[in-house]
């Protein structure tokens, strides 16, 4: 239907008058859905047992500072002192169900008194929510990808160092190690660490420890691990092959100078694409005691030109030759391996989104326990918002060579901006509570289909 100019334009000039009330107003209306979700899962109750050896009932409990954290997250405030620009908000006290948030001095002493045991319990319920989802879903195979992340400060906290950063040398951070599902992109489990460790350090019974906890659930799939360079050893992949998991772990060329020697001297490549060559073998280094399978990857690649740009009407690419090598169990071709190892990337923009959706970068106190709490809680943020996405609709894809998550997920930042942050008013008409919103019809079929499938699931 075509409009007129006159139906379409408005001429406005004043600015209106500010006037602040104490009203039923809430920016979080999309938190009926996490409320919803809460219930679903049982959280609260889960979150209590974990903290049930306390002998101590502070005012605010452990409980419902870490249901905080993660309320925290899901709405995308980073520092603890932004707690302040929703402490009013009459849904966010609802899904709490408090009168009043704590302030920020008491929240930072319960995270700097937190105790091993409660940080033991958290990372076990973590564990165990993504494990109900797989369990639920029976898959065929269970993808799992291990890797560090650098968290850094510019202040003091404990158990911070400085170690190996990118992009801000000499800054102290953590580095924790992370498993991570490929089918469901949740974070199973994380091993907290200093910034001045070793990936490999602490991995092999971190590793063993989430192979049995996913064998506790479902003991009959195949269990599929991609590690990169940092994890070669002979004694994980003695430990996988024990445990029956098939695996691929990059080859560090810098540690193996015999490889140079048999790709300098190879003279038949097998060919993969038109960019990429191959050849495998059973080889050992000399410090091994078994020949395992290695592939050879030669991939031709653009060179990136440091030279100063010149503005000439043509310039032609450089292209040279990378190289790197797989060690794998696996029975498969050798392109099926390459590119089921080349599915780890994917956990790198799981990494990204972690950092920045959800404030996993952030460092708010000096405490290691109380460090870890928060990250925790960033994580169960995360899980949820995956939860919230499976539950609400059936996966759309099957597996693929390179194993990507089953579902499209959206980020939590979009999530925030299309169902979270949205106004609305607490009403009673007739005694009855009621939440009004905008009546926009794309945000009522989004929250009307999330809220019927979280009932009848």
């Amino acid at each position: 239907m075509k409009l007129s100019r006159a139906a379409v334009h408005r001429k406005t000039h004043a600015l209106p008058e500010l006037r602040f009330e104490d009203q039923q107003l809430t920016s979080f209306s999309g938190l009926v859905l996490i409320q919803q979700l809460f219930t679903h899962l049982n959280l609260k109750q889960q979150l209590r047992d974990c903290f049930r050896h306390l002998k101590t009932h502070p005012i605010f409990g452990w409980p419902t500072i870490v249901l905080l954290l993660i309320v925290h997250a899901l709405l995308g405030y980073r520092d603890l002192r932004h707690m302040q620009y929703y402490h009013d908000d009459p849904l966010v006290t609802r899904l709490l169900g408090l009168a009043r948030l704590p302030d920020v001095a008491t929240l930072s002493r319960m995270l700097a008194s937190a105790d091993p045991q409660s940080v033991h319990r958290l990372r076990h319920l973590l564990t165990t929510l993504v494990s109900v989802r797989l369990k639920a879903l029976q898959l065929p195979r269970v993808t799992l990808d291990f890797d560090g992340s650098v968290i850094g400060t510019n202040r003091y906290a404990e158990g911070t160092a400085v170690g190996f950063n990118r992009k801000k040398k000499g800054q102290r951070s953590y580095y924790p190690l992370f498993c991570t599902v490929a089918q469901t992109g949740q974070v199973l489990d994380v091993l907290h660490r200093s910034g001045n460790v070793h990936d490999s350090n602490g991995a092999e019974a971190f590793i063993t420890e989430c192979i049995a906890q996913v064998r506790s659930v479902l003991p009959k799939p195949v269990l599929e691990v991609r590690m990169d360079a940092a994890f070669f050893s002979d004694a994980l992949a003695t430990m996988l092959e024990a445990n029956h998991v098939e695996y691929t772990i990059s080859v560090p060329f810098e540690r193996l100078v015999e490889l140079k020697n048999i790709i300098a001297t190879r003279q038949r490549w097998c060919p993969m694409s038109e960019s990429c060559a191959y050849f495998e073998l059973l080889w050992k280094p000399k410090s091994w005691e078994h020949p395992r399978r290695f592939l050879f990857i030669r991939t031709q690649a653009r060179q990136q030109c440091k030279e100063p740009v010149q503005l000439d009407l043509f310039t032609p690419y450089e292209y040279g030759v990378e190289f790197k090598v797989i060690i794998t169990n696996k029975h498969l071709r050798a392109r099926n391996v390459v590119m089921f190892h080349q599915g780890r990337g994917a956990q790198e923009g799981l990494f990204a989104e972690l950092k920045s959706d959800n404030q996993m970068d952030y460092i708010p106190t000096r405490s290691w326990l109380g460090n870890q709490v928060y990250l925790l809680s960033v994580l169960f943020a995360h899980n949820l918002a995956r939860e919230l996405q499976m539950i609400a609709d059936p996966p759309p894809r099957l597996t693929s060579e390179k194993r990507p998550a089953l579902w499209d997920f959206m980020r939590l930042g979009t999530l925030r901006s299309q169902f979270i942050q949205r106004a609305g008013r607490l009403i009673r008409p007739q005694g009855q509570l009621l939440l009004s919103m905008s009546a926009n019809q794309p945000l009522r079929n989004a929250l009307l289909h999330y809220l019927h499938a979280l009932r009848a699931a």
